[in-house]
Order: structure tokens, then sequence, then C-alpha cells
């Protein structure tokens, strides 16, 4: 077996995990970077939330402070304090990084960064680089790793964490192309893996994209909130949101039965019709499900799609060829007032969907075209799709597991609560990376003894060796039972969940874990896929769990989810639902955490670390960094 060595190794080549390496690199650490393929990740293949990066505000004349930026991301609810006032505080320095290593981000002739407001957000501390900032950021980042010399280990997954005295010791992976096992010994691991993507059918994460969060779990580590999820609608293929223009412009909803039959279906609900399509229209900028705007708000889009998606097994579809309910002609001024000023200013008060796509954002219909689906003329299939975790591991301040010398960064920590604000997601990655890596670079683990190394290493490998020993011999039924466990999940616990449901679920689960033992692979080629599989039905069992556990601890709906009893019906009413979210700050106050056992995963509720309040005098502050006293 090859053995490698390092102080550390970064798993996960989106900007969150070049960052890291970059920034170990310059701290003084030998770093490598392992990594399926240097092409996947949400970070380098998606847009929507990705195309904003939330920071302090850098422009014109409104009051911010750290501290206000830690307030509003405190505000969304079981978010812990340290973290986010950490996000704020070294939002600055990771996003002026960026500006200098090339990402674009625009500023005036006088150098200012000018902002715009994004969800749950106060300030307009929002920026972007357009539609591919991520990816930006990732190439930039690549570029800078590149620069520095740091190895990359592409086409290895990441298979299991070594470790001795409940500390990292090492890492064991797989290569993909030859099915051999490769190890790594070093001191601390940073996991920049991205969110559970695997988990769900309906999922607007790339293809390529999957995550490993039970590799952490599977080492010790807690998770938190991961009942906490972003769902929208989105194209199935390729995998993008409709959201912002897409849904302003005003297309055709239609579903398909099995025998061919259109339904516009849309008006089963809508006694007016113009009513439907402001509805639509908010659907743009409300893009996310949220279950405070399905009484009077768009989230009844989505509601309506997963009827006719999941209950009436139907396809749904977006058509932009034609106006919807037959209209040849719209009447603009019969739309709400924010949907008709929306449309006068941008001079799109006419033609059909496409029309008005081509004249609002025609960069919108080029981007479909590019990946193989002409809007012009063809029908997009779409569904309500996974987006976003905003739970994940637990990490402290330093973004540091609850396994010694194992980070988590990026999608994979679960840093961000139930609400955030708009592009948060992109700061969080950036600043975690930093703490983890300053963290190593001042306190980090020490490697282990060769031996000793050695002895742990080549034991995790002949158990991983006898685990896969018989599936070549077996059929090639991997792709199919991985499919069965992804529409399992998205049918029963997505947006909308219901208890009886999920626990059915749960138990499909774990009769597929059971059952690992029976898959089959076509070639040693695809023995990677057993590990990847593995990691998608431990995942599955851990959300799962604190999904049903939240359903009877809490009971209520609030933020991305729909939560429904055993005979079909909410909880408690709508208004009721809605003002528990609003007001109820003690269950917002809550973080609830699982860890596996021996039983399996298990799961407790703790309170928020709240926001630390600091009187830093300057002199004392100067003094103690000047020493390195009380810093890590």
């Amino acid at each position: 077996m090859k053995t490698y060595t390092y102080d550390a190794i970064v798993i996960g080549t989106g900007a969150a995990g070049y960052n890291a390496a970059c920034r170990l690199k310059q701290f003084g650490k030998s770093v490598a970077i392992v990594t399926e393929a240097t092409g996947c990740g949400t970070s380098r293949n998606t847009g929507s939330d990705k195309q904003t990066y939330y920071k302090l505000g850098l422009g014109g004349d409104s009051p911010d402070s750290v501290y206000k930026m830690a307030e509003n991301l405190f505000a969304g609810g079981s978010v812990d304090g340290d973290n986010a006032l950490c996000e704020a505080a070294l939002s600055v320095r990771s996003f002026m990084n960026l500006c200098e290593l090339g990402v674009a981000f625009p500023v005036n002739r006088y150098g200012e960064y000018v902002g715009y407001k994004t969800d749950h957000d106060p300030y307009a501390r929002a920026t972007s680089a357009g539609p591919l900032t991520s990816k930006f950021m990732t190439e930039a980042l690549q570029k800078n790793a590149n620069d520095l010399g740091i190895e990359v280990y592409s086409g290895y997954l990441a298979i299991e964490i070594l470790k001795t005295m409940n500390a990292i010791c090492g890492l064991l992976c797989i290569e993909k192309k030859s099915g051999e096992f490769v190890a790594f010994c070093c001191a601390d691991i940073v996991m920049c893996t991205g969110g559970p993507a695997g988990i769900y059918a309906d999922s607007v994460f790339p293809k390529c994209h999957t995550g490993t969060t039970s590799l952490a779990l599977l080492a010790g580590a807690k998770a938190q909130n991961l009942t906490e999820w972003q769902y929208g609608l989105a194209s199935i293929n390729p995998r993008w949101n409709v959201s912002g223009t897409y849904m302003q412009v005003l297309p055709r909803f239609v579903s398909v039965d099995e025998n061919g039959n259109e339904y516009e279906f849309l008006s089963d609900y809508f006694e007016d019709k113009y009513e439907a399509l402001s509805m639509v229209f908010l659907k743009g900028y409300q893009w996310p499900f949220d279950s405070k705007k399905v009484l009077n708000g768009s989230s009844i889009i989505d509601l309506l799609v997963y009827r006719e998606t999941v209950l009436k097994k139907r396809r749904v579809y977006l058509d932009f060829t034609k106006n919807p309910f037959g209209m040849q002609k719209i009447e603009y001024n019969k739309l709400s007032k924010e949907a008709f000023d929306y449309l006068n200013k941008a001079d799109a008060l006419f033609g059909m969907p496409i029309d008005r796509l081509a004249k609002m954002n025609n960069p919108a219909i080029e981007l479909y075209i590019s990946k193989g689906l002409d809007i012009t003329r063809e029908y997009i299939e779409i569904a309500l799709c996974a987006q976003h975790n905003n739970g994940g591991i637990s990490v402290d301040m330093w973004w540091q597991t609850s396994v010694k010398g194992l980070f988590a960064a990026g999608e994979c920590a679960g840093t961000h609560g139930i609400t955030r604000p708009g592009g948060s997601a992109l700061n969080a990655g950036q600043v975690g990376s930093l703490r983890a890596a300053q963290y190593i670079s001042q306190n980090g683990n020490k490697l282990i003894d060769d031996n000793a190394f050695e002895i742990i290493a080549v034991t995790a490998e002949k158990k991983a060796k006898a685990e896969t020993a018989n599936l070549t011999n077996n059929v090639n039924n991997i792709e199919l039972l991985l499919n069965t466990a992804q529409r399992n999940m998205s049918d029963n616990a997505a947006a909308i969940r219901n208890i009886e449901n999920m626990r059915v679920a749960l138990e499909n689960t774990k009769k597929q874990i059971v059952g690992l033992s029976s898959i089959g692979v076509k070639d040693s080629s695809q023995i990677h896929m057993y590990f990847k599989f593995k990691d998608i039905l431990y995942t599955q069992f851990a959300v799962l769990t604190a999904m049903i556990d939240y359903a009877k601890t809490v009971g209520n709906t609030r933020g991305s989810s729909l939560y429904f009893d055993e005979n079909g019906k909410l909880r408690k009413g709508l208004e009721e639902v809605f003002r528990f979210t609003e007001e109820d700050d003690n269950m917002r106050n809550k973080v609830q955490e699982i860890v596996l056992n021996g039983n399996g995963f298990v799961t407790c509720w703790r309170d928020v670390r709240p926001i630390p309040q600091n009187a830093d005098f300057f002199e004392n502050i100067w003094r103690q960094y000047r020493d390195n006293k009380n810093i890590y």
C-alpha cells in the first residue's frame, strides 16, 4: 500500500478546500489535497446562491460593524455566536484575499465595493462577480495553490479517517481508477467536502458532487441541525436553479402524465389566473421554499409542483415558448403592482416568456444552450430540489470538530442554522478554512511514529478489502440501489415531511445498510462506488434520525420544511405555525446535535453558544498577540 506523510491533509478542491491548503502552506505546514476530481464540486459547477458573497459593508454611508453583522448571522436561529462573530470579523480579510487573487468583484471609480441587499440582509453587504462567482473564486484559489506548489491527489476517494487515542493520525483512500488503497499519515485533516448532496434524487447539486458527511460521523464527530435545508425549483437535466428572471418572465407550468397528457396545473389551485402569474413572478426572488410563504406567498408554487411530481407521479416542465393559460396577450395591469412595476421598468410588457427573457437576461438562455438544452424551442423539466444544507458537522470557534485534529469548513460544517443571509455560505467557507489553518499552524496535532501508523493503516486496509472482497462476483446492481435510496429520501424527507413516512424511509435505509454485502459492481474501477453508496446510506440514516427526532420533539413547521402528522395534516394550523417560527426565541436558540453510538444515531438539544461580549483594550490585546497568549 502506498503511504504519504504530510503535516495536514485537506479533502476537497472547492473554494474552501483550496483556501485551507493555501493558508496552511503560507503558515509553514506541509500540506496536500485529496480529491475525487479537481473538476467536481458545487463551488465550481453551480450558480444562484453561489453567485453572492456576503461580507461587512465596504461602500456607501450605511453604518456597519463586525458586531452588527454577527448579530444578523446569529439571528438566523440555531447559530453559534462565536462562529457568527468569526465570520463577521474575518469577512473583510477573506474577501480582500480573493480580490488580490484576481476575483473581479466590482468597484466604483473611487474604489468602493458597492453592495446590494440579499435575503435576511439589512445592510446591503452582498456583492457578486456574476453568476459564476464561486467558480471564479475556486479557479483563483486553485491557481494560488499551484503557484505555492501544493500537491493535489486527484482521483482519490477518502473512505476512512484513521485515529489513535480519539485523535487524528491519518486518512485511508481508494484510488478510483485502479481500486487500490492508499494511506496518508497526517496530524490534522480539514474536510471541505461540501454538503451531503448525494442523499437526494431531486437535487440541484452537480451530479459529480455527493459529499462525504458520514466520513466524519463514522469517525465519531458530532453533527448539528441536519434538519435544516434549502429546497427550491430547479431543472433536472441540466441541474440548475430556475430562480430570478426564469420566474419573473412568467413561464408556463406544465405537467405530463404517463400517457403524455398535459395539464396547466396552477389553474387547479388559483381561481384568478393573474394571482397565479403574480405568485410565479414572486418565486423569482423568493426562490427557496419557505414555510412562511405558503399561506400568502410564492412557496405555494413549490407545493403544487411537489403535488404533481411526488403525489401524482407526473413530470413537470417550464415552457418559455407560450404564455400561460392560452393567453395570446397578457393584460399586465392585472398583475400585482410589484410584478407590473418590475416588468414595466424592464421594458418587458410584451411577447412570450422567451421574448421577455431575451430582453431581461439573454445570458440565462445562453446558459441552457451551452448545457445542451435550447429553451427557445424545448421544455425544461423541473422538480422541487435540495440545494443547500444549512446544518452539517459540528465545529467550535476554530472550526474543529469533536474529534481532535479533524476540522470541517464550507458547507460540510454546520454553522448556518435555520435561515441565513443569502451568499453567507461563500464567506463562511473562506473564514472557516482560514480559522482551521490558523489553529493547526499554532496548536495542531503531532504526527505519530511511522511504525504505529503502519499498523493502524494496514488494519484499516484489511477491513476495507474484506468489505469489498465479493463485489465483482455479484450482479452489477449498485446504480439501481443508489437510485432507490435517493428516491426514498426525496419522496419522504425533503421539503414536505410526514413523520410516519420518515419512519418507513428510515427502516428502508437500515435494510439497505444491512444489505451492503449484496452489492455488485462491474469491475475494479467501480469499487469506490461501494464506499460512496455506504457514505450516502449512513448520512441518510443520520439525517432521517434528526428529522424524526425534530418532528417528535418540536413538531412544528419552520424554515424550509412543512411537517405533517401520521394523518397527513399539519402538526398545527398554518397561522399558529408561522407565529411560532417568528416569536419562539427559545427553540431558535437551540441546536440539535446528533452522534453515532453502538445503537445507531442519537440526538440531543443544547443551547447555542452566545455571541462573545468583548470589551477589549488595545494595549492588552497587542501584548497578548505579541506573546501569542490567549489567542488559541
